[in-house]
């Protein structure tokens, strides 16, 4: 099976190719940039074979994808900068690569007869109420032009062919890359108390887990709408339960707590509760960003399950499993 992969540069393609070297497939990565420009971390996807190409260029892509002859797409590759995607200057940029890019590599798929895979988002989803959203549910309304770029690109992926897996996802996190697991780690070490918000509630999602996932997938012709973060124990289940961790879906200081409890565990004390105070903040005192964000990001993956694929492990052991993969310092 031969692979294309945009994306490569980021968390979730580099994540992908190397699942597919695992596995023994040939996967080919693509990005803008004209070579590899990711996590130089040794990985099979350092030397794999790779493509500059600029998912804008109607013509290039249909050429190029013509050209390689692969059996699937993956296509990671987006605009994801939900803050600056506001901006009124940068309208058009993310259109032109969550929409028309997203529309070039579908069109190319279907002309070659390929399978492909897009990664979407909770945020097609208004956020709100308490129901985990189901990956059949059409009740969109995103908050924002993140959200409304990404419901684009899934309606220009299922418009072009009906050999597509449009995988929505949230709270991502993976070894090439910035990410709130990084973030709070970095902040953590030079402050010695934080506020983190306590009322947007969903579930992690580990690239390394998901590329795994998502293999899985292409070897198959299930094809759909599905929904994949790392799972959430049962909210009555009183196993795997932290100290002061929630069990079930969390917050993002639910997160932030469980990062820092871990982190401590792994003998870096300046993160444990007697150096570093976490508060429990509504987005509202946290401030308002630029980007609407959804209060409800649960994302119903049950379809999983139902299909015969294996859903994701617990989040706490994704994030334990990264903790050790990363430079703690």
């Amino acid at each position: 099976m031969k692979v294309l992969v945009t994306g490569v540069g980021g968390q979730l393609g580099h994540d992908v190719m190397n699942e597919l070297a695992r596995r023994g497939y040939d996967g080919i990565g693509s990005d803008l940039a004209p070579e590899y420009s990711g996590l130089l971390d040794g990985s099979a996807v350092t030397s794999m074979p790779y493509v500059s190409l600029d998912i804008t260029d109607h013509e290039a892509v249909m050429d190029t994808v013509k050209s390689l002859g692969p059996d699937v797409i993956v296509h990671c590759a987006a605009w994801t900068a939900v803050d600056l995607a506001e901006d009124e200057d940068k309208a058009d940029k993310v259109r032109a690569v969550n929409v028309d890019g997203t529309k070039n590599m579908a069109q190319a798929a279907a002309a070659c007869g390929a399978k492909i895979v897009y990664l979407s988002t909770d945020y097609v989803f208004d956020g709100t109420g308490q129901i985990p959203w189901k990956p059949d549910d059409r009740n969109y309304a995103p908050l924002n032009v993140y959200g409304q770029s990404k419901l684009d690109g899934e309606k220009a992926v299922s418009g072009a062919t009906d050999r597509f897996f449009i995988v929505r996802i949230a709270w991502v996190f993976g070894k090439n890359g910035k990410n709130f697991i990084r973030t709070m780690l970095n902040i953590g070490k030079t402050h010695d108390e934080l506020s983190v918000v306590d009322d947007q509630i969903g579930t992690p999602t580990y690239t390394l887990d998901l590329a795994s996932l998502l293999v899985d997938m292409i070897e198959t012709e299930k094809f759909g709408f599905y929904h994949a973060t790392n799972s959430e124990l049962p909210a009555d289940s009183g196993e795997y339960t932290s100290e002061g961790t929630k069990t079930g879906y969390i917050s993002w200081y639910d997160f932030a707590k469980e990062i820092f409890r871990q982190a401590s565990l792994l003998g870096h004390e300046e993160y444990d509760a007697a150096h570093l105070k976490l508060n429990p903040v509504s987005t509202a005192q946290y401030g308002v960003s630029k980007a609407k964000r959804p209060f409800n990001s649960r994302l119903d993956k049950s379809k999983l399950a139902e299909a015969g694929f294996k859903p994701l492990p617990d989040w706490r052991d994704a994030l334990g499993r990264y903790l050790k993969e990363i430079d703690l310092g």
